[in-house]
């Protein structure tokens, strides 16, 4: 009954607001906001223009080594357990291994941002 209840009213709380949210807007837009470009100045140039490679490789390598550290997270939370060694070991390992791999692109040049 407490599950059905909280459906029906998050289902339609999401409608409602889905529903606000298509209706509030301006109805007649003028001609600034129906341009692409909000920040009051036109573009000057192409915006087809090719981005650095170096940009990409370091956003990748951001999220690699966010994504690893979130393997981290459930560290104090294992050590509460019978045998904390192992999650000590454990934990030990994925820092080196990270201390490795963030040596190797600093030392191959893969955190330079400039050429």
């Amino acid at each position: 009954m407490t599950l059905t209840m909280m459906l029906i009213i998050s289902l339609s709380l999401s409608t409602l607001l889905m529903f606000i949210s298509f209706w509030l807007p301006q109805l007649l837009p003028d001609t600034e906001k129906l341009s692409p470009y909000e920040c009051g100045f036109d573009p000057l140039g192409s915006a087809r223009l090719p981005f650095s490679i170096r940009f990409f490789l370091i956003a990748i390598l951001f999220l690699l080594f966010d994504l690893e550290i979130a393997l981290l997270l459930p560290t104090p939370w294992a050590t509460n357990l019978p045998h904390p060694s192992t999650t000590i070991t454990w934990t030990s390992t994925i820092i080196a291994l990270l201390t490795t791999g963030l040596a190797y692109e600093w030392t191959q040049g893969g955190l330079d941002w400039a050429e």
